[in-house]
């Protein structure tokens, strides 16, 4: 007989076999675990509202941008896209005047001559209809939604390949980060996961086919990027489409690179054993 026996003549029968101090010890380790993990931070706490002037129509107002400083880097992708712990920081990258509807990632946003600016405010700001943004956060469709219009801008300002393909670049890494949070819920909805999956490969062609033809075209530094950086995008990009002769050529350039740090020769070499995998694989 163990020390809770005659509980079950109290209506507390499921009681009889406790341990006396097991118990108390789980309740007392799952305490101390919860104490010393350290809280996720969250999104709305890594965002802070700055301010700009907008070069096309004078008119002041704020926008959200992460805080590099205190967001934690977790890692890379592949083609170079960052991961960050608690935030997504592709959603944060474009900066869009509520007057105007002038949009553009922040890297290129002052960069806006006078004859640019009639085109906007003639084919964007005399049509457009925005949408108030009144939450905390960005959310994936309000930031698919000022990545749109970042584009249109470029394309009707005439912008270089370079900074067409960097939209297209950021914009498919936006996709995919949405296709990972619909992921996480419990109701996933994998239909629109695919829909998202199918629009990052078209961002991500169009992102190579500028990307490439800018190799050709424009002066380095190319959004930012050295000459090595540029070659093993453009090579990740061209793997992805199955191009693997320029793929094959590129790689080569960065591993051979005295300019390039150890890390991409290591992503290099990695991609090109990838590339003879599936060469041989045929």
């Amino acid at each position: 007989m163990g020390i809770f026996s005659g509980l079950k003549s109290l209506g507390l029968g499921n009681m009889e076999e406790m341990d006396l101090f097991e118990e108390p010890k789980k309740e007392e380790a799952k305490a101390k675990a919860a104490a010393v993990a350290p809280a996720r931070p969250q999104e709305k706490d890594l965002i802070y509202d700055r301010s700009f002037v907008c070069p096309v129509c004078d008119s002041h107002f704020t926008a959200k941008i992460m805080k590099s400083s205190k967001a934690r880097l977790l890692g890379t992708d592949q083609d170079l896209r960052a991961r960050y712990e608690g935030i997504d920081a592709v959603k944060y990258d474009v900066v869009m005047c509520p007057v105007c509807a002038y949009a553009a990632l922040i890297r290129f946003f002052t960069s806006v001559t006078s004859s640019q600016a009639r085109l906007i405010r003639e084919k964007i700001s005399q049509k457009v209809t925005l949408t108030e943004y009144v939450e905390e956060t960005y959310s994936y469709e309000q930031a698919m939604e000022r990545y749109k219009l970042a584009l249109v801008n470029a394309v009707v300002k005439r912008s270089k390949a370079s900074e067409k393909a960097y939209i297209c670049l950021k914009t498919a890494w936006l996709l995919r980060g949405y296709g990972e949070s619909l992921r996480e819920k419990e109701d996933c909805d994998e239909k629109k996961v695919e829909a998202m999956a199918r629009q990052e490969e078209e961002y991500l062609e169009n992102a190579y086919k500028g990307f490439s033809e800018a190799r050709q075209s424009e002066m380095f530094p190319i959004c930012g990027m050295n000459t090595v950086t540029v070659d093993y995008l453009v090579a990740v990009l061209a793997v992805r489409f199955k191009d693997y002769g320029v793929a094959t050529k590129l790689l080569s350039a960065v591993i051979t690179s005295p300019g390039a740090n150890v890390r991409i020769k290591d992503r290099a070499r990695d991609m090109k054993d990838q590339v003879m995998r599936e060469l041989k694989s045929k």
